[in-house]
């Protein structure tokens, strides 16, 4: 439930800790009782000590805190970043703990941290010089297909973790064909503990919906408190076999979170990067794709927070990426994973009441007593919990809903965020969103685009009155000609304190990604007090029938219907077409004769033809209503065609919005 609405916003400061002291605690706590196993599962998905992802949060927390403006954000390490680091790590010819704690492995793995660090600082000059802006350029179906694609993996790496099975190694497509054979090989026991606790993962949030107190235990916590006793009743801290149906399997402590074994033994696991990494090549690659997906993830992440924030604050975005880029800095230095404002976390911390950035600190603080406190208990998770836990993260993040959710969008949406996502799939992120980039320019070039206009758009600044002024688009409104779109509307109304009105009428197209945009640029200039309309979208035609459908430059399609019934039925039709939704006709008096006035003689009768152009959905009650009210008990016909209209809204009642109305065939 999200925290109800006080007199003035709650502010990170001094005198906000002492204020909201007892709901940021409380928030942090459970923030904390969620994060705890993540961070460990993250790290080894990504091939990383259990103990670094522990690093990232700690740091992240106490150190974003003081230099972020961002309230309600999470940091720490997401699995987004999962298929990164892991594909560092083995480019570098570590694996990670598949097959035990090697040299090759920690070789790899101070590698990693280089990388980390090099990323970071990178990350500290992109919010310095004012470059958060550039997270605008990617388009979000892109964006999207590469979550997807990111879950998909996740989930095939840590299947056969959770089944027990060791040595599984690969590409994803490599690793998927051989799913029949993980569940061959699987460790009944180990399996048995996966399982349970990937079953808990899905039907946890269900029972939530039943039960309300469930809701406040999050489930990840519910997997450690069934997994860790069912990991004490197999015996794991010993090394062991057991029989079944005529197999000898092995456990052990490698099916176990390896961490210190005495309180404040974390701090001897502090490891430093090994800088010589970054005089090769693929290091720098690497360190590209820390930083450009990890940029591009923490800004869609705090963007999505400031919508969900009760007091609607807004988050300075460059410092949000200063902030991140410190803290990664730290965290690479000491053996820390890179780390990213994280959704679901944050997205927790909301609905456990937080006021104040103070949340994020004290999940920082109870991770840093819990991991140097009771580490020996932390030693006690089962790995296959924990990988449990990332592919119910996983199927979330590539979850059917959002393959439907861009289908209502549009197909070409669709397409984009398959290729994009099979590209990363088949190759890696920068390819596949490359890919995703490449296909959406050159559908906006067969939709009409001029090549001049992708990435510079066309506009012209009047004034129209002392308080507003008005941005008129020419040619095109697209991802890639955004950002100085953007610059030019931000620095007119919200820097300039005018009123603005955006007219896309001569726009030939106006695409997805700037049609989520322009809601979200609306939502700011009435947080300033200020008026942001945007007009002439009726004189372009929607791609599918969603408010945030790509618009082409065409005449919108709409319904004309026809109807010739009995002159003394004129004022019933009427009232209720009107109740249908309609919100004009034409009336033109006619005589004439149908099928049965014919056969009975007569040739003349008064009759009225009512004229109508509505939308589809319109159309469709209205028959609906006709077919229950009217065919079987009047002399009536109804003919029902596609019409184009020069302007959809002169067809639409005043209180509806056109891209709800309009719709394709």
């Amino acid at each position: 439930m999200s925290a109800p609405l006080i007199d003035e916003p709650p502010r990170g400061n001094l005198a906000g800790f002492r204020r909201y002291f007892k709901q940021d605690i409380v928030s942090g706590l459970l923030v904390f009782l969620i994060a705890l196993p993540l961070c460990l599962g993250i790290s080894l998905a990504c091939g990383y000590p259990p103990i670094a992802g522990i690093f990232t949060a700690i740091i992240g927390a106490i150190v974003t805190t003081f230099i972020s403006n961002s309230e309600l954000t999470i940091k720490g390490p997401a699995a987004g970043l999962i298929v990164i680091a892991i594909g560092c790590i083995e480019d570098f010819g570590g694996d990670g703990l598949i097959g035990g704690w090697t040299d090759a492995d920690l070789s790899a793995y101070k590698a990693a941290l280089a990388v980390g660090v090099a990323a970071a600082i990178l990350q500290i000059l992109f919010g310095i010089f004012r470059a958060g802006i550039l997270g605008e350029f990617f388009p979000i179906s892109a964006v999207h297909g590469m979550l997807a694609a990111i879950g998909i993996i996740i989930v095939i790496k840590q299947f056969p973790v959770a089944l027990g099975v060791t040595g599984a190694s690969g590409g994803p497509l490599e690793m998927l064909r051989q799913f029949p054979d993980y569940v061959i090989q699987a460790n009944p026991a180990i399996a048995t503990i996966g399982v349970v606790s990937l079953l808990i993962m899905f039907c946890w949030p269900l029972a939530g919906r039943r039960v309300a107190i469930l809701k406040k235990v999050p489930s990840p916590m519910v997997v450690l408190l069934v997994a860790i006793p069912m990991g004490m009743g197999f015996d794991l801290l010993h090394e062991h076999a057991y029989s079944l149906a005529n197999h000898e399997y092995q456990l052990g402590e490698q099916y176990l979170v390896k961490m210190p074994d005495r309180a404040f033994g974390m701090f001897d696991d502090i490891t430093l990067p090994d800088f010589s990494a970054l005089s090769q090549f693929k290091a720098w690659k690497w360190a590209m794709m820390f930083f450009i997906i990890g940029s591009l993830e923490s800004l869609l992440s705090a963007k999505a927070i400031d919508l969900l924030d009760p007091w609607k604050r807004k988050t300075n975005m460059d410092r949000d990426i200063v902030a991140v880029g410190v803290a990664n800095l730290c965290a690479a230095s000491i053996g820390g994973l890179p780390m990213i404002s994280e959704i679901v976390r944050s997205k927790a911390n909301i609905d456990n009441g937080a006021r104040t950035r103070f949340a994020d600190f004290w999940h920082g603080i109870f991770l840093l007593c819990c991991v140097a406190l009771i580490p020996t208990v932390l030693h006690r998770i089962p790995l296959a919990a924990l990988a449990a836990m990332l592919v119910y993260t996983g199927y979330r993040l590539a979850h059917p809903a959002e393959f439907v959710h861009v289908w209502r969008i549009g197909k070409e949406q669709l397409a984009i965020f398959v290729t994009t996502m099979f590209m990363v799939l088949a190759t890696d992120l920068l390819i596949g969103v490359a890919a995703g980039i490449l296909l959406k320019m050159i559908i906006h070039v067969s939709n009409g685009v001029p090549l001049g206009s992708l990435f510079k758009p066309y506009l012209e600044v009047e004034e129209v009155d002392e308080q507003t002024s008005q941005i008129i688009a020419r040619q095109s409104a697209v991802f890639s000609n955004w950002i100085p779109f953007k610059r030019q509307i931000e620095d007119i109304g919200l820097v300039q304190r005018r009123n603005l009105i955006v007219d896309l009428s001569d726009a030939k197209l106006v695409d997805h990604s700037v049609m989520e945009k322009l809601v979200e640029l609306e939502r700011d200039f009435e947080q300033e007090g200020l008026s942001f309309q945007v007009r002439g979208l009726d004189f372009l035609k929607p791609l599918a029938d969603n408010p945030h459908a790509a618009r082409k430059r065409s005449l919108p399609r709409m319904r004309r219907v026809t109807v010739t019934a009995s002159e003394s039925l004129e004022d019933t039709l009427i009232e209720h077409f009107t109740a249908c939704g309609a919100c004009g006709y034409t009336s033109i008096p006619c005589r004439g004769a149908g099928r049965q006035g014919l056969g009975s003689g007569l040739t003349k009768q008064d009759q009225v033809r009512l004229e109508l152009v509505v939308s589809a959905a319109v159309c469709e009650s209205m028959l609906d209503m006709l077919r229950r009210e009217f065919v079987d008990r009047h002399s009536i016909t109804i003919c029902v065609e596609n019409v184009e209209v020069l302007r959809a809204d002169d067809f639409l009642p005043d209180d509806r919005a056109p891209a709800e109305a309009v719709a394709l065939d």
